[in-house]
């Protein structure tokens, strides 16, 4: 399932308070899906790690009162309010730890504990297959949850980048070559490979550095791998060769027209990052003058950058432009 479609069904699933389990490789951004959706939701979320628990840290320290036993409740369970439960990694944990969790996932209830009406349980992990730190997940537990996994998709993963601040020229060379944004096989063992998260990693590392040097290098083969790595090195000198994309915006219509696909690629996500509403209608000029899947590349990327561009007149007039070939 799509990020954008995973983080729909949390959404709509949280009135029904239907426990989800998502499954997917590592780095995909499981996580990542299930905080957004509980901002969107403006919910709060309570970040678990089973594998850090031992059985009875779920029930509490029990202590005595008017001579009978009493559980405190552990600080991470929440007694009020309204939000989500998020199990992450939970079958990473050893199966006594997730047998402790039957109750609390199917009755809402540890003991005398309580979950509130106004929480939801979501749960995440990495599959078997993956080769990760895992514990087959007893038969009864997984009965509990409503199973779904997650598809990693290169536009609803651009559609988060643009937001959160990835540099363009890691979200340029993915649009490039798509096939790099993921690329995990369990049987090679390797330490570093392509995924959206060791990307994220790339574009932390890398913003402000004004020189592709051996050490770049080195730190980028050290997150997503030395293929990936190479490709985006080599990349990068595209990029750095391209035309200011101010100078392109100040003269849309005389401004050159790159036919290396890579550069293509590259100026749609310069100008796209440039996009506001005193912007756009000369974007849209340059754009005009694109090859038809670029065209829609660039102004696609640019109102997801900048929203508020989609109430424009010349956004306006280009979708009614390309209204035939748009999806």
């Amino acid at each position: 399932m799509r990020p954008n479609d995973l983080k729909n069904e949390i959404k709509s699933l949280y009135g029904s308070r239907q426990p989800l389990y998502c499954w997917g490789p590592p780095g995909v951004g499981k996580s990542s899906v299930v905080a957004q959706a509980a901002a969107e939701l403006g919910k709060e979320i309570r970040d678990v790690r089973a594998l850090l628990l031992d059985p009875v840290d779920l029930r509490g320290i029990p202590q005595i009162r008017d001579g009978r036993v009493l559980w405190c409740v552990p600080n991470f369970l929440p007694t009020d309010g309204e939000g989500i439960l998020f199990l992450d990694e939970l079958n990473a944990a050893p199966q006594m730890v997730q047998a402790a969790c039957y109750q609390l996932v199917l009755d809402r209830m540890l003991g005398e504990y309580r979950l509130p009406d106004g929480w939801t349980i979501i749960a995440a992990g990495n599959e078997e297959t993956d080769r990760a730190a895992v514990h087959r997940m007893p038969s009864p537990l997984a009965n509990r949850f409503v199973h779904l996994k997650y598809e990693v998709n290169l536009e609803d993963w651009v559609a988060w980048a643009l937001k959160a601040g990835v540099m363009t020229e890691v979200i340029a060379c993915l649009r490039f070559r798509p096939a790099l944004l993921h690329q995990f096989d369990p049987k090679r063992n390797e330490k570093s490979f392509p995924t959206p998260r060791s990307w994220e990693f790339v574009s932390r590392m890398l913003t402000g550095r004004n020189n592709i040097s051996a050490i770049e290098y080195e730190l980028v083969a050290g997150a997503v791998g030395e293929g990936a790595a190479a490709e985006f090195i080599g990349f990068l000198k595209v990029f750095k060769s391209l035309p200011n994309p101010d100078a392109v915006i100040m003269s849309p219509k005389t401004a050159s027209i790159p036919t290396d696909p890579a550069t293509l690629y590259a100026i749609c996500g310069a100008l796209a990052r440039k996009a506001s509403e005193n912007t756009i209608g000369r974007i849209v000029e340059y754009a005009n003058r694109l090859p038809a899947e670029y065209s829609i590349l660039l102004m696609r990327d640019a109102s997801r950058q900048s929203p508020e561009v989609v109430n424009t007149r010349a956004y306006i007039e280009w979708v009614s432009a390309h209204d035939s070939v748009l999806i």
